[in-house]
């Protein structure tokens, strides 16, 4: 099955970026996206059959955190839940980009319901990404 015949819904998020040249690089480049439709001021991405637009829009509204685990999040954030594998090749493609990481990848809830690995970035416009990858993917929701 094909994300595209997979009865789960595919999201579509808009975000603002304040260079789309930079934005490109970046989505394209060192996260590998297919890039869709563009114009002088958007850009579409496929994310792994999302998509995700990149509008070119220079005012930001100040960054926020929350306090999670030891580390200090950034909020809002959007993503992807990964295979374990694809988790640890996209870790690696981003190290060897020289990705700095607002939080490095790690393994949460180890031995425990929920046990994940996850990791934070932001994107050259200040977007925060966050990557997960489940031991169990039927705990996903799991309280």
């Amino acid at each position: 099955m094909t994300v595209l015949d997979s009865p789960i819904p595919r999201f579509h998020l808009a975000m603002p970026v304040d260079d789309l040249a930079a934005a490109r690089r970046f989505y394209g480049d060192t996260l590998g996206l297919e890039q869709g439709r563009s114009a002088d001021t958007w850009v579409d991405w496929n994310l792994h059959g999302h998509q995700v637009v990149t509008h070119l829009a220079p005012e930001r509204a100040q960054r926020i955190h929350n306090p999670v685990d030891g580390h200090d999040v950034p909020v809002p954030h959007f993503g992807l839940i990964l295979t374990i594998p694809a988790f640890q090749e996209l870790a690696e493609r981003l190290r060897a980009a020289g990705t700095e990481f607002v939080i490095e990848p790690y393994v949460r809830f180890e031995g425990q319901k929920g046990e994940q690995w996850t990791m934070f970035l932001l994107d050259p416009a200040g977007n925060a990404l966050e990557f997960k990858a489940f031991a169990d993917d039927s705990q996903v929701f799991a309280a």
